[in-house]
């Protein structure tokens, strides 16, 4: 696994720590670890995904999904990165 350039100079965890290792557990079929892990995982991959399906189908309204997705990946890290550190 990389090392977290951020957790090592400052001691706090980044709003990416975590990333590798929930896609570990993915990979290793263990969603509710991997979720436990990175709560953003899942909703990013999804985005990806789609972002895929829209740049090669071209839905309709799709850039709106990809921006709806988009905001609701990031408020699960920021709400996911503050609760790690309120704890």
């Amino acid at each position: 696994m990389l090392k977290c350039h951020w957790k090592s100079t400052y001691g706090i965890d980044c709003f990416g720590c975590g990333f590798q290792r929930a896609i570990q557990l993915l990979f290793e079929g263990d969603i509710l670890g991997s979720f436990q892990m990175y709560a953003a995982l899942i909703p990013f991959l999804i985005t990806l995904i789609f972002t895929l399906l829209h740049l090669k189908f071209k839905f309709k309204n799709g850039a709106r999904l990809i921006v709806i997705f988009f905001s609701v990946t990031v408020a699960i890290m920021l709400i996911s990165c503050f609760y790690k550190l309120l704890l």
